[in-house]
């Protein structure tokens, strides 16, 4: 083979293993076409730690279960096809079969994510259906406050200068709030004293941070992050984990975490695409032997 017909067939063969080798992409309006979040909080002070599921409405098959869930613990967002749901928490240990000690029913809506969090005192416990913001506009951060802490039943939150919220009461949530981005002081003022917890807010990215009952009485700030960067989908559960007091979700696929749901799938190529490969390689040295013989 001739210097000239090397080369030519060294290009094809790298341009064809690049084409081999590249993953097929997808866009985040692809995705949030097709599908929503969901994910799980207990943020009651008092009640004890409870098993939730998660069920088509209808349905009696849970498409999520998470055991031995404690206060002040979040699961990662689960991926849903759009339609109703319903939430059941039950008392830790409690037969699947048991009445729920709450429910409600969630609608998923296609490109939406939602936290459903156990609010409230044991003998008040409500879930409530969150809406999370999975954008904001450019350059800028948008954040919520929970108010968890049953220590402390007021609170007030500010942030980088900005308030957050004044005199907000147990268990209200407020609306998102626009702040401009990077790390600043976080300060939860109450009755018991202040906590003031630093945080780097990403441009492009929205936040929910939750004031819970922390060691001594004294609040304690938990961020629970929405959405991170300029992505459309959520991030997932708390950075921290679940704390190390609840079990991991069962039956739970891997949570959205980056721009598109193609994460991780570069070393996956579909069998037919070798064919293809070897098909076309044959074609090209076929082709160029037959140019050498003329």
């Amino acid at each position: 083979m001739s210097a000239r017909i090397r080369r030519r067939t060294t290009a094809c063969l790298t341009a064809l293993t690049f084409a081999f080798l590249l993953p097929p992409t997808a866009t985040a309006a692809d995705t949030t076409s097709t599908i929503g979040w969901v994910r799980l909080a207990h943020l009651s002070p008092d009640t004890p730690p409870v098993d939730v599921y998660l069920y088509p409405y209808g349905g009696t098959t849970a498409q999520l279960t998470l055991k031995h869930v404690a206060y002040g613990t979040l699961s990662p967002y689960e991926s849903l096809a759009p339609g109703d749901y319903l939430v059941a928490m039950r008392a830790a240990g409690d037969a699947a079969t048991a009445d729920p000690v709450i429910s409600t029913q969630v609608d998923v809506t296609a490109g939406r994510a939602y936290t459903v969090a156990g609010l409230g005192t044991a003998s008040a416990l409500t879930l409530k259906v969150l809406s999370d913001n999975l954008d904001t506009p450019p350059g800028k951060v948008s954040v919520r406050i929970i108010e968890a802490s049953l220590h402390n039943p007021t609170a007030s939150v500010d942030a980088g200068g900005e308030t957050l919220a004044t005199g907000l009461r147990f268990p209200d949530v407020t609306a998102y709030q626009t702040l401009d981005p990077g790390v600043g002081a976080v300060r939860v003022s109450t009755q018991a004293g202040d906590k003031t917890a630093q945080l780097d807010f990403a441009a492009g990215s929205t936040y929910t941070l939750a004031v819970l009952d922390g060691a001594g009485g004294s609040p304690q700030i938990l961020d629970l992050s929405d959405a991170t960067g300029t992505s459309v989908l959520p991030k997932g559960g708390v950075n921290t984990g679940f704390g190390g007091t609840a079990a991991q979700p069962t039956g739970a696929p891997t949570q959205p975490a980056g721009p598109t749901t193609q994460q991780g799938r570069g070393s996956v190529v579909p069998a037919g695409w070798g064919v293809l490969l070897i098909a076309a390689v044959v074609a090209v040295l076929f082709g160029l032997s037959r140019q050498r013989r003329k």
